[in-house]
């Protein structure tokens, strides 16, 4: 599907869930159906699409992207904020290492898994 093409079909499911029935492989012509969510970027509006491609083309630079929208700081954050309030982040747990991360500490006392004592103990190291 062309830009275009994608900016329709958002327009016309108007922020809806929709699902994928078909795909296919158009070097194999190999298809497969059954039923697929698109990837959370493929969700967001056409705008907030276009505007997340700005910030990546930008290299993530609020000031080139303040030139490019002509908008202010706070706006430029307040988009970024409203997107990303969309995705469901996921926090990347460090396996290399056997100590829990500094994330992970804090998180295990903010759950009262952990008592400060500990906290504090296991970010020292």
């Amino acid at each position: 599907m062309k830009t275009h093409e994608w900016q329709e079909l958002t327009r016309l499911t108007q922020g809806s869930r929709l699902v994928v029935e078909r795909v296919r492989l158009i070097d194999s012509g190999i298809s497969f159906e059954g039923q697929f969510e698109l990837p959370p970027l493929a969700r967001l509006s056409a705008e907030d699409q276009v505007f997340v491609m700005a910030f990546v083309k930008n290299d993530g630079s609020i000031k080139d992207m303040e030139k490019a929208f002509g908008v202010s700081y706070p706006t430029i954050k307040g988009r970024l904020s409203r997107i990303a309030a969309q995705f469901q982040m996921v926090e990347i747990i460090n396996t290399n290492s056997n100590s829990p991360t500094r994330n992970e500490t804090l998180a295990a006392l903010e759950r009262g898994e952990i008592t400060a004592a500990e906290a504090i103990e296991r970010l020292s190291k």
